[in-house]
């Protein structure tokens, strides 16, 4: 039956992968987002109702439930990124929500949170487990879908395990590697999440759902050894590793920043299992049954090798993200804009060298000072910042508004813009914008670097790096250029990554 459909969440890992699941099923579709121009380059990205604004905003999501029949509830703080007082920002928001669905006669909300395990809840499970309450006592049914791992390819969950496994061959680990938990494969949280809006009206409860396999985290990466092709990691459980250190572990060895890495941490300290199976009364499993874990991951590792990850953790820009625009001229802040701008020609067709810098990062890197780019990654980490391995959703083409590395597209103009708005922990706000325009037969190429300081620190961190600015975006700009020049014709789908062997 077709229905309006509200989304919340829709730019985030779950979300972004419903949304085109329910406009195949023939619904109507209307999602929240604070920054509508993130949808632009998003395949269903014009095939939906957009509602600009946040669930801090009661007039938005007034609008949001608008006419609807389910409201979908993906939303979450993930701890950190909201602050120390992220649990009474969450209960805000799921007030709002719950208050403008009951007006507008919403018939059900379907909420997707976190396994239970009973006690010892973590702030985030705790947090986690109040919104869920909250919407349930919100007067509109709701059902609340408790997952644990969800693994699929661009997970914060798989990336872990991935990461952890592919680098480390000895890992001392925390006891928790020893407690169990029930992944569940993406493509089965999906099939729950859409067929829960076919639920009887009267039904208002919590469900578990997991997948057919329950393990410790120590088997999960075992697993994946298997599916990679990989020796077994040998796995040492150590009683001294706490959920802070083992944090901070996961913050240095995987992509996953620190905000990200300690809610995850936190969440594994009890056994994390389905512990109740009503859902199996509602709704049948997916045709062909539930996925196991070994055929997860491997359909995860497939996906990522075919360059086609639909939505990866680091889609969803952190709450407190800077979001002001390129300034445009130094009177624009009305104080000190620095900024480095480099230019260089190339033989090269406009069109193959900006195959070069639409492929920029990831695996392909930055040409220019590899090493530079890896220590200064590291110093964000240990910061806290998000490091360079967020790597790319796609190793060719890039979408308005995605994580790149530690950058997130700001700007994307295919052909001839792209800027680059960095999300690394500086005292201030920086940029990269690069632009591509014909010139004869061969192409002009333009970088410019732009850093907004705040403060003294700030100006003393540009002088700083300034030496370095020198060497690395000279390079860059000038190795961009003879990139596009040795690149196959064919174009980028049949080039060999650039490493970056060369200095």
């Amino acid at each position: 039956m077709s229905r309006t459909v509200a989304v919340t969440g829709a730019t985030g890992y779950i979300g972004g992968r419903l949304v085109p699941r329910l406009l195949d099923a023939g619904h109507r579709v209307r999602v929240l987002t604070r920054d509508a121009s993130k949808l632009r380059d998003v395949p269903w990205g014009h095939d939906v109702e957009v509602v600009t604004g946040s669930l801090d905003d009661a007039g938005a999501a007034a609008d949001l439930c608008d006419g609807a029949d389910v409201v979908y509830y993906l939303v979450h703080s993930m701890g950190a990124h909201g602050g120390e007082d992220f649990p009474a920002r969450e209960r805000a928001c799921a007030r709002t929500l719950s208050s403008a669905a009951l007006a507008a006669g919403v018939s059900r909300i379907v909420y997707l949170s976190g396994l239970n395990p009973g006690t010892g809840l973590s702030r985030h499970l705790a947090s986690r487990t109040e919104v869920g309450r909250i919407l349930k006592q919100s007067g509109v049914p709701t059902a609340v879908l408790q997952a644990g791992l969800v693994i699929g390819s661009g997970s914060a969950s798989f990336e872990m395990v991935r990461h952890l496994t592919d680098v480390l061959p000895v890992m001392p680990a925390p006891r928790w590697v020893l407690n169990r938990v029930q992944p569940i494969a993406v493509r089965d949280a999906l099939h729950y999440l859409e067929a829960a809006a076919d639920l009887p009206g009267e039904v208002n409860q919590d469900f578990d759902i997991g997948g057919p396999d329950v393990l410790t985290y120590a088997d999960m990466m075992r697993g994946y050894a298997r599916a990679a092709g990989l020796r077994a990691p040998l796995i040492l459980a150590l009683p001294v590793l706490t959920p802070w250190l083992a944090a901070q572990w996961v913050n240095l060895v995987t992509p996953i920043p620190r905000t990200l890495a300690i809610p995850l941490v936190e969440s594994l300290q009890n056994d994390c299992v389905v512990r109740e199976h009503s859902i199996d009364a509602y709704i049948p499993r997916p045709e062909g049954g539930l996925t196991g874990y070994q055929r997860a991951v491997e359909l995860a590792l497939g996906k990522i090798a075919q360059g086609e990850v639909e939505t990866t953790w680091a889609g969803s820009s952190a709450l407190d993200a800077p979001s002001d625009p390129l300034p445009s001229d130094p009177d624009w802040s009305g104080g000190t804009v620095y900024t480095d701008l480099r230019t260089e020609t190339s033989s090269a067709p406009a069109e193959r060298l900006w195959d070069v810098v639409e492929g920029i990062g990831g695996e392909n890197g930055w040409y220019s000072f590899p090493l530079a780019w890896a220590v200064r990654g590291w110093i964000d980490k240990l910061v806290g910042g998000v490091g360079l391995r967020r790597g790319r959703r796609n190793p060719h083409r890039l979408q308005l508004g995605e994580a790149l590395d530690w950058w997130r597209v700001e700007a994307l103009e295919p052909g001839r813009l792209l800027r680059l708005r960095a999300e690394m922990r500086v005292p201030g706000r920086a940029w990269l914008e690069m632009t591509v325009e014909p010139r004869g037969e061969g192409s002009a190429y333009s970088q410019r670097a732009v850093f907004v300081p705040h403060g003294l620190a700030g100006r003393l961190y540009w002088l700083a790096v300034l030496p370095f600015h020198g060497v690395i975006f000279r390079g860059m700009a000038s190795r961009i250029a003879a990139a596009a020049e040795a690149l196959s014709p064919a174009g980028p789908a049949d080039r060999t990554p650039m490493k970056e062997t060369h200095s």
